[in-house]
C-alpha cells in the first residue's frame, strides 16, 4: 500500500509563492503620507541633534569614552566569535548580494523591475549621503583616538556615521518596504530593526565605532527608507524606459532576422527542360546560404521525386507495358512474419 508523502513546511512555503499572481495589482506603491512626513522630520531632527551633540563635545562624547574604556570585548570574550560572524550582516557586499538575489527572483516572478530598481536607488542614496557625511566630518574611531575626552572630529577619519549600521537598516529594511501585505511589512520591519540594532551594537562591542556613530547610522538609514516614496516616479519612468528599449530591440531583431534557408535534402520539383541551344538558368541561391565553389559547384543538383518514402521491398519497377514483376498474392513485405504453410 503506497502512501503520499506529507508536505513539509518548506513545500508549503514554495506552494504559497507559486500561487502568487504575475504583476500583482494589490501591491500598492508607498506614498509620502502625512504620517511618513512626520517620521521623516523627527528622524532628521534626531540626526542633526546627534551631530550637534558630538560637535560641541557634550555628554554624548563622554558616554562614548566611557563605553570605550569599558571594553565590552574584554568583559564578555565568549561572544567574540559569534559577533565576528554576525557583524557581516551589516557589510554592504554580502548583504547586497543576498537581498538582490531574492528581489531578482521577485522581479522575474512578478514581471516588474521595481524591486531591483528600488534596491539600486536606496544603495545609491546610502553611498552618497553616508559617504559624504563620513568624509565631511572626518571623525576618528576608538582605536585611533588621539586625545581622551575629545570628539575626534575633522581629523581624517571615516567612521561617523556607522556605515555597517546604516547599511543594515537600508538593506534589510527594503524588504519591508517592498512587502506585499501589511502583516509581512510589520514582521519584516521588526526583523530589520532587530538585525540593524544587533549589527550596531556588534561594532561597539568590537571597538570599531563609538556609540554615537551607531545612533547616527540608524538615523541615516531610516532617513533613506522614509524618503524612498519621493523616488517612486523616477523608478516608474526608469522601468518603462527599460521595457521600451527591450521591446524596440526585440522588434529590430525580428526585422533583421535572416530568411529561412531550405533544409538539405528537401524535395525540389524538376523544372521544364531547357530549349535546344539554350542554357538552363542556374538555380537561385537562397539568402543566407553560402555559394558553392570548386568541385562542389560542378556537382549537379539532385532532384527528388515528391511523395512518401517507401522501402526497397515495396518498390516495383514500372515499364511502359506495365510491371515486369509477377503478382504474388502470398508475398509479404520484408520484415513481417508470414503465415505458416501447411
Amino acid at each position: 500500500m503506497r502512501t503520499e508523502r506529507k508536505p513539509t513546511r518548506l513545500d508549503r512555503v514554495f506552494a504559497r509563492l507559486d500561487r502568487e499572481p504575475e504583476r500583482p495589482a494589490h501591491i500598492g506603491v508607498p506614498r509620502m503620507s502625512r504620517h511618513r512626513m512626520v517620521l521623516f522630520g523627527a528622524t532628521l531632527a534626531f540626526y542633526l541633534a546627534i551631530v550637534w551633540a558630538v560637535v560641541i563635545t557634550s555628554w554624548l562624547v563622554r558616554l562614548d569614552w566611557r563605553v570605550m574604556f569599558f571594553r565590552p570585548y574584554q568583559q564578555w570574550p565568549e561572544l567574540h566569535a559569534f559577533v565576528d560572524y554576525y557583524v557581516v550582516l551589516g557589510q554592504r557586499g554580502p548583504t547586497a548580494v543576498m537581498v538582490a538575489a531574492w528581489l531578482g527572483w521577485r522581479s522575474w516572478r512578478q514581471h516588474t523591475l521595481r524591486p531591483l530598481l528600488a534596491l539600486g536607488v536606496s544603495l545609491l542614496l546610502l553611498n552618497v549621503t553616508v559617504g559624504a557625511a563620513k568624509y565631511g566630518m572626518g571623525r576618528l574611531g576608538p582605536h585611533y583616538a588621539t586625545e581622551i575626552g575629545s570628539n575626534e572630529m575633522w581629523l581624517g577619519g571615516d567612521i561617523f556615521p556607522s556605515g555597517h549600521t546604516a547599511n543594515a537598516v537600508v538593506t534589510w529594511g527594503i524588504l519591508a518596504y517592498l512587502a506585499s501585505t501589511g502583516r509581512a511589512r510589520r514582521w519584516l520591519s521588526a526583523l530589520s530593526a532587530v538585525t540593524s540594532l544587533g549589527v550596531g551594537l556588534s561594532t561597539v562591542y568590537i571597538g570599531t565605532h563609538w556609540l554615537s556613530d551607531v545612533l547616527l547610522g540608524w538615523a541615516a538609514g531610516l532617513l533613506i527608507l522614509l524618503a524612498l516614496p519621493w523616488f517612486e516616479p523616477l523608478i516608474a519612468r526608469a522601468e518603462s524606459r527599460i521595457f521600451a528599449l527591450r521591446d524596440r530591440w526585440r522588434a529590430r531583431r525580428g526585422r533583421t532576422a535572416p530568411a529561412a534557408v531550405r533544409p538539405v535534402g528537401a524535395p525540389v520539383a524538376p523544372g521544364p527542360p531547357a530549349g535546344l541551344g539554350e542554357t538552363p538558368a542556374p538555380d537561385p541561391v537562397p539568402t543566407g546560404e553560402p555559394v558553392p565553389t570548386g568541385r562542389a559547384a560542378a556537382r549537379p543538383h539532385a532532384y527528388l521525386a515528391p511523395g512518401p518514402h517507401t522501402t526497397r521491398a515495396e518498390r516495383t519497377p514500372v515499364t511502359p507495358g506495365g510491371s515486369r514483376r509477377p503478382q504474388h498474392s502470398e508475398r509479404h513485405p520484408r520484415g513481417t512474419t508470414s503465415a505458416t504453410r501447411p
